[in-house]
C-alpha cells in the first residue's frame, strides 16, 4: 500500500500530537488545508507561532495570557475575597462564560494523577497556598474536574487549606462525572457554582 508523499505524512503525524485528533482526522484536516488558499495555510501557521511566542503563565494565578499580571488579575473591578482553583486555563474561559463568578482564580496547570507521575510538586499548589497566606481570601472554590483525578486534587487541597480561617467549598456535581469542565454548557457550570457546597 503507497504511503503518503513525505511532506503530507509529516503533516498528519504533526496533527495527530493534538488531543482528540486521531488518524483520520488528521488526514481530514491536512487535505482540507491542501485544497484551501496558501495565504489561509500560512494565516494559522502564523497564528501557532504567534501564540507560542507571545503568551506565557501569569505570575499570579497560571492563566496564559500575553500581559502580566493577566486581564484577570489586573482587573480591580473583581471581587478579591473569592478564589476560584481550576485545572487548566481554558477552564477559566468556561467559567467567566457563566457571568456568575467575579473573583480571581488559580490555576494549577494538571491534576494529581500517581499513575502518571504527577504529584503535589509538580502543579502550582504551592503558590496558590502562598496567595492564600498572603491574600485577603475568604473563599477558595474548588473548581477540579469529577474525575477521579480531579476529586483526589480537591481532597488533598481541602487538606492543604484547612490551616487557614477560610471558607473551602466544592462547585456542585451538577457536572457528569468523569467530564471534563471545558466540554459542559454554561447552564450546567452555572448550576455547579450556584450550588457549591463548604468542605466538611
Amino acid at each position: 500500500m503507497a504511503e503518503y508523499t513525505p511532506p503530507l505524512a509529516r503533516l498528519i503525524e504533526e496533527l495527530k500530537r493534538i488531543p482528540g485528533i486521531g488518524r483520520k482526522s488528521a488526514q481530514r484536516i491536512a487535505f482540507f488545508l491542501l485544497r484551501g488558499e496558501r495565504r489561509h495555510a500560512l494565516a494559522l501557521a502564523d497564528a501557532i507561532v504567534q501564540a507560542r511566542d507571545k503568551t506565557f503563565y501569569c505570575s499570579r494565578c497560571n492563566n496564559i495570557t500575553a500581559v502580566d499580571p493577566c486581564e484577570i488579575c489586573a482587573d480591580a473591578g473583581r471581587d478579591t475575597e473569592k478564589i476560584c482553583v481550576v485545572e487548566e486555563p481554558f477552564n477559566i474561559q468556561a467559567i467567566e462564560r457563566t457571568g456568575l463568578y467575579r473573583g480571581h482564580y488559580h490555576v494549577l496547570l494538571g491534576n494529581l494523577s500517581p499513575i502518571r507521575g504527577v504529584g503535589p510538586d509538580e502543579l502550582r499548589i504551592a503558590g496558590l497556598l502562598q496567595r492564600v497566606r498572603d491574600g485577603r481570601y475568604r473563599e477558595v472554590i474548588l473548581a477540579t474536574s469529577p474525575t477521579t483525578e480531579g476529586s483526589a486534587t480537591a481532597h488533598y487541597l481541602t487538606e492543604a487549606l484547612r490551616q487557614y480561617k477560610i471558607t473551602i467549598s466544592r462547585i456542585a456535581l451538577g457536572l457528569p462525572v468523569g467530564a471534563d469542565l471545558d466540554y459542559a454548557d454554561e447552564v450546567t457550570i452555572a448550576k455547579a457554582i450556584e450550588g457549591r457546597s463548604e468542605v466538611k
